[in-house]
């Protein structure tokens, strides 16, 4: 028994390998418009993150401070 499609025995290893890119290639595109839909949500702001490769010193600012009472305070909330 075998099934083919498009000259792909899904049986085999080129139906494994179809298989797998298809998975990757959904999981990307799904990753893709995560990162689109966070960043139009105003979630996050990767353009900030994209200004770290030109200030990269240690004498410059943040990107985002760590504070650890805001974070203490947000898991006390959520309990």
């Amino acid at each position: 028994m075998s099934f083919t499609i498009y000259g792909f025995d899904l049986l085999s290893l080129k139906g494994a390998y179809l298989f797998s890119i298809i998975c990757l290639t959904v999981w990307l595109y799904a990753y893709i418009y995560y990162l689109y839909r966070t960043q139009a949500l105003g979630k996050v702001d990767y353009e900030k993150y994209s200004k770290l490769a030109l200030n990269d010193s240690l004498n410059d600012s943040l990107i985002e401070s760590c504070d650890t009472t805001d974070k203490q305070k947000e898991t006390l909330e959520r309990r």
